[in-house]
């Protein structure tokens, strides 16, 4: 009897000991459960965050190209468009040649070949008052399949959607961000509406918001500053051979440029830039009449047959153009780019080269960073991204401001002769043409070339109106042209920020080091 109680004790032991350990392994998930709540009641979702690198709200140009980047480097991307069908825009057509050569080093130039039909672009040709000039890319010490590229922004757009789609460590999804989800000042993620309408959220470490000019987001992440210069009226013009092929045509009208460049084998895309921010409406047919009446009698005869049969075709569609100078509020856990940071006048067709140059530059700053764990020092580490950045988007944004001013006609005397200048000064060729259109191509992003060339004209433009022999009115209107030159390059370049335009080396953020010393530190204290 006694060997068959202690049998019994040792068993209800046993049991117990079980039971017990049953009971502390379960407290122990609901302690690690309640963990993940935040003081505000948000469930952080560690796993999720664990899956996670990096969100990034939009798959535009920028955003996919942005998301192969980061998953080619071994990030885990989670990726939300609004919209994943082709996109069908009338701008980002045509990529400089500095864009290209960005491209390449993302390992993308394959989405702007012959799969979509994209062309060779080899510069510009310039027209005004029926006289015209060719000014081509500075290509001579570059392979001979470096130039600009131009094409249709959708299957240019989709082909790179589909090479990030090939990495298995990127997920497209389809959804609307609504929000950004903060917590004691970081961002942690974002807040969307799945395809099904589900209302979701995703947590990163990191979150690029890339969702385009009319981005709903920025203003959480910056302060912006955005104007309307124009509006731009597209047409595609089919089966036309353009007066030099290969090259976008700029006409200097009037009252404003009126473009045009092949987007396919076929298809020439015309922009007309008409300034403000309201244009004839295209449903009652006044803006079929304006085409016909206002811009017609300044196209090149070679092109006003198909010009006409496109307006009579009636796909007429317009685009309010916008201007807005980068304006980062450091942020931890976010960044913008692409253009909902930043956005110049298509004039120059430069608003991709930026994109990818920033991409480029993005991609090289994280790559030393094993994991973007630590919000606040990798909020500071990226400080240097504005900086460095600068020579090469403020020199392309402030020429795509001061050209367009200096292209639209104006009733003002120093404005025309202004413009007067500026053709004839690219007509010259040599230095004269080559300086600046490097400076168009994204091939040589240099601040103080522009604003050299720039004042170059003004002076060259001063100096014909001494020709023959200077009159008090003559060196009157001189003055008010070199007034009217810095009137129209000053405000550019303040709003970029002279100091970090032209002297970026002497920003503490310059020499910004990865925090890898700061994430080895944590680390030694947590095994300590």
């Amino acid at each position: 009897m006694v060997y068959e109680y202690v049998l019994a004790g040792v068993l209800v032991s046993l049991l117990s000991s079980v039971f017990f350990l049953i009971i502390n392994t379960t407290y122990s998930e609901k302690k690690e459960d309640v963990a993940n709540v935040s003081e505000t009641g948000v469930f952080l979702a560690t796993e999720i965050e664990k899956s996670t690198d990096v969100v990034i709200v939009g798959a535009g140009v920028a955003g996919a190209a942005l998301a192969y980047t980061l998953g080619k480097e071994g990030r885990r991307v989670h990726v939300i468009e609004r919209d994943l069908n082709e996109p069908d825009r009338i701008v980002g057509e045509l990529l400089q040649p500095g864009g290209y050569l960005k491209l390449i080093e993302l390992g993308l130039e394959d989405c702007a070949n012959e799969s979509i039909d994209a062309q060779k672009v080899f510069g510009y040709a310039l027209y005004k008052n029926g006289n015209d000039t060719k000014l081509s890319y500075p290509l001579e010490t570059y392979s001979s399949d470096i130039a600009g590229r131009s094409f249709h922004n959708g299957r240019f757009i989709q082909r790179m959607r589909e090479r990030a789609a090939t990495l298995s460590n990127v997920k497209i999804e389809q959804g609307t961000v609504t929000t950004l989800i903060e917590e004691n000042g970081t961002i942690r993620g974002v807040m969307y509406k799945n395809k099904a309408g589900e209302e979701m959220r995703t947590y990163a470490p990191l979150t690029i918001v890339c969702d385009g000019c009319f981005s709903n987001l920025r203003r959480s992440i910056s302060t912006p500053n955005i104007e309307n210069p124009s509006c731009f009226v597209g047409l595609i013009l089919e089966n036309c051979e353009l007066p030099h092929a290969n090259h976008g045509h700029v006409i200097l009208g009037d009252p404003s440029p009126i473009l045009f460049y092949p987007i396919s084998s076929t298809e020439v895309r015309c922009l007309v830039d008409v300034p403000g921010t309201k244009v004839p409406s295209v449903a009652n047919g006044e803006m079929a009449q304006y085409l016909k009446t206002v811009v017609a009698p300044q196209v090149p005869h070679q092109l006003l047959k198909a010009f006409l049969a496109a307006v009579d075709k009636g796909i007429i569609r317009t685009m309010q153009n916008k201007s807005m100078p980068a304006a980062p509020q450091p942020t931890p856990g976010a960044i913008l780019l692409g253009d909902a940071f930043n956005m110049r006048h298509p004039l120059t067709g430069g608003g991709m080269t930026v994109a990818l140059s920033d991409i480029v530059l993005l991609r090289d700053l994280l790559r030393p960073l094993s994991d973007f764990n630590d919000a606040p020092a990798l909020c500071d580490y990226l400080e240097s991204f504005y900086t460095l950045r600068k020579p090469v988007s403020s020199t392309i944004n402030t020429l795509a401001g001061a050209l367009y001013k200096v292209f639209c006609a104006s009733p003002d005397l120093a404005r025309q002769e202004m413009r007067e200048a500026c053709f004839d000064y690219l007509s010259l060729g040599g230095i004269c043409s080559n300086g600046p259109i490097s400076l168009l191509s994204g091939l040589n992003p240099r601040p103080i070339s522009l604003f050299l060339h720039f004042f170059a004209v003004a002076v060259y433009g001063v100096g014909r109106l001494m020709i023959p022999f200077p009159t008090p009115k003559r060196m009157w209107l001189g003055a008010r042209l070199i007034v009217s030159a810095s009137g129209i390059i000053f405000p550019i370049i303040k709003a970029e920020g002279v100091r970090q335009m032209f002297f970026p080396a002497t920003m503490p953020a310059y020499y910004r080091a990865p925090p890898v010393h700061r994430r080895i530190e944590t680390r030694t204290k947590l095994k300590c």
